[in-house]
């Protein structure tokens, strides 16, 4: 008797869209402990989640770019990249996205009219994650997050700094003493 095993067929990415209220309730359950227990899930688990996404959402990215008759993301031209990127994100409903250098090792990442930013305390678990996982696929390498106070502060508006692992350890260190997260990235 013969067995033959077939391997799975791929499957498709998938998207659904989820009310920005989403992300007030993920935040308010994570923080809150449930009836019974004694402490809240940590929002390490918020952001591990949002970083499996973000892997998934650099999939999504390319075949959205193949739809435009664009190149594939490690084909891009670099001047088009930040165009298309918030093109796609705008798409999605996340919001508005700009993409800006502080240094040779650190980008500044601004959002506007952000889902997750709202009003929320706390900042963006989800978001962090997410650009982790993307941007880290999008390098074939960990990139490091870090979320940080928005030059323009505002409902809907937040900045992330992305950077190689040391890189923004650098700078979070830096922080701590007291330094300018602008200052920092320029030296690291």
């Amino acid at each position: 008797m013969s067995t033959s095993i077939s391997a799975p067929l791929p499957v498709a990415s998938r998207t659904v869209t989820v009310p920005v209220e989403f992300f007030t309730g993920l935040q308010q359950a994570v923080r809150q402990p449930r009836r019974g227990e004694s402490s809240a899930a940590p929002v390490e688990a918020i952001r591990d989640a949002g970083y499996a996404a973000g892997q998934a959402l650099f999939d999504h990215f390319s075949g959205w770019l193949q739809e435009q008759g664009e190149d594939g993301p490690a084909d891009l031209a670099d001047e088009r990249f930040p165009w298309l990127l918030e093109a796609f994100l705008h798409n999605l409903g996340w919001g508005r996205a700009e993409l800006v250098p502080l240094s040779d090792a650190v980008m500044a990442l601004d959002v506007s009219d952000w889902s997750e930013a709202g009003d929320l305390e706390g900042g963006c678990p989800v978001t962090t994650g997410l650009f982790a996982g993307f941007f880290g696929r999008l390098a074939a390498a960990p990139i490091a997050v870090l979320e940080v106070e928005s030059p323009e502060a505002a409902p809907g508006r937040s900045r992330f700094l992305l950077g190689s692992v040391d890189v923004l350890a650098y700078v979070w260190e830096a922080m701590e003493r007291g330094i300018p997260y602008e200052r920092a990235a320029a030296s690291a």
